[in-house]
């Protein structure tokens, strides 16, 4: 019989190798739910796919993705699958308030001993681990980090316009859109389609009028949707929409390219904008240029695309096999630069990233951070579809109606809430 510290340390020996030896290729299928189907989205996800084909030669890898409105299209679709019983292998969400819904229905798996056995426990930043946590289970696995409050322009219609630098506050913005208007250049560049992309202008207009505290209050019922802070920031919204472009239909890359093209001024927009521009050639510091969103320098508001295991998944080791590479140094080295985001690992290389990506490696390390509602942090579901919907109302009725806003914000609140 083994002395009680030679049978620890066999026991030892054996759980490393169950720990670090490579795990069996997956065989079989593996259908993958998401919503990048074009740009830098779809050369980010390709990356990665590759990753996986090297490493599951046998599995045939199906892309379900449904393209359109960030991801308002897929959703719709992924919700009625899973109500129906008949879940993909994996699926894309943000990470954040937008599980919950699924989380409560049962319809995840668990993913904290994958986390121990993988290392990401170690290797992901403490703070998103727990943004991803319910009830001391965590249900997905984050590929990247995005931010949303970045303003982007074209230098040559700045020039044009007589400005020489980036605003550094929304009321400087404001301003300069003046500018742009004065030499027959739209300030502003808006993307109507689907409500989301205006609601994502209101998201950063809240957080750079009222400061990341107060905004944050919002989301947990310490900042009232009926305040003076909200009426001003309202206010603000329905100012920068006047020097919008008149079509209310565009979708965001149409927007992008109002920007681009030089036909209008300003685009806060996330920085997969930068990702799609590279995918058409354009040249990041020549024919396009950023900042972070006037008035919130120092404050990263930021989004997280993850991956899960749903119940009842049809090839659940194809499943499991990807979420590993999602999660891999390869894998998330593979599909970042190229989908324009931060990797989420902390031993990620800088030197694949462009000097945008860079900037945001340090800046999410340093600055002040806060989520994005329109992409799943502070919102689940329903209150971002809500949400959404209020304000591509307010957009849609001419910026007129700011008792109706209100109220709709508001509702959207309590059907999150609910």
């Amino acid at each position: 019989m083994l002395k009680k510290s030679k049978l620890a340390a066999v026991l030892a020996a054996v759980a490393l190798v169950a720990t670090t030896a490579p795990a069996a290729p997956a065989a079989g299928n593996l259908e993958i739910f998401t919503w990048w189907a074009s740009g830098g989205e779809a050369a980010g996800l390709e990356g990665m796919t590759t990753e996986f084909v090297n490493q599951n030669p046998d599995t045939t890898f199906v892309n379900a993705s449904v393209a359109g409105a960030a991801g308002v299209n897929a959703k719709g679709v992924l919700v009625s699958r899973m109500a129906a019983g008949n879940p993909p292998d994996t699926f894309q969400a943000h990470a954040g308030a937008e599980l919950s819904s699924y989380v409560r229905a049962g319809q995840l798996e668990d993913l904290t001993s994958l986390y121990k056995s993988e290392g990401w426990d170690e290797i992901f930043p403490a703070g998103l681990i727990k943004t991803l946590t319910t009830k001391g289970k965590i249900y997905s696995v984050p590929v990247n980090i995005h931010r949303a409050n970045v303003l982007w322009w074209n230098p040559a219609a700045a020039k044009k316009a007589g400005i020489t630098k980036a605003p550094e506050s929304l009321d400087a913005m404001i301003a300069d859109l003046k500018k742009f208007e004065k030499v027959g250049i739209d300030g502003i560049a808006l993307a109507g389609q689907g409500d989301w992309a205006i609601a994502h202008l209101f998201d950063y207009v809240l957080l750079a009028s009222m400061g990341a505290d107060k905004f944050n209050g919002l989301w947990n019922g310490k900042t009232k949707w009926g305040s003076k802070d909200v009426k001003t920031a309202i206010k603000k919204f329905k100012t920068v929409l006047s020097y919008g472009n008149d079509s209310k239909s565009l979708d965001w890359p149409d927007a992008g390219k109002l920007v681009t093209s030089g036909k209008a001024g300003f685009f806060i927009m996330g920085d997969w904008a930068s990702s799609q521009w590279q995918s058409e050639g354009l040249k990041l510091g020549k024919d396009y240029t950023w900042a972070p969103g006037p008035g919130t320098a120092g404050t990263y508001q930021w989004l997280s695309d993850s991956f899960t295991l749903p119940k009842g998944a049809p090839n659940r080791d194809a499943g499991i096999a990807w979420l590993k590479v999602c999660g891999s140094l390869a894998g998330q080295d593979a599909f970042n630069p190229k989908k324009g985001s931060i990797a989420v690992r902390k031993d990620s290389d800088p030197k694949l990233y462009d000097s945008y990506l860079k900037a945001a490696m340090k800046s999410w390390k340093t600055d002040t951070l806060v989520g994005s509602t329109v992409h799943g942090v502070n919102y689940g579901n329903a209150g971002m579809a809500a949400l959404n919907s209020a304000v591509g109302k307010f957009y849609v009725g001419g910026a007129k109606d700011k008792k109706g806003f209100i109220k709709g914000l508001k509702a959207a609140y309590k059907q999150d809430k609910a």
